[in-house]
């Protein structure tokens, strides 16, 4: 059994409430770091850039498959 590729359906509400605990955890995570990240800074703003290109996309090739 893959985990990864279960199907499962959200809502947009639930679905925030996910998106808030996964940002909420990174801000503890940073805070925790704050040494790493000021160290890190760019490679994590390089990976950061990076996944937003590629979450658009796939959010972009998902919306038009659906029409």
């Amino acid at each position: 059994m893959n985990f990864f590729k279960i199907k499962t359906t959200w809502s947009n509400s639930e679905f925030i409430v996910f998106k808030l605990c996964v940002a909420s955890a990174y801000i503890l995570i940073g805070a925790y770091f704050n040494r790493f990240v000021c160290q890190n800074y760019r490679p994590i703003l390089i990976l950061f850039g990076i996944s937003v290109v590629w979450v658009v996309s796939l959010w972009l090739k998902k919306m038009r498959e659906s029409q």
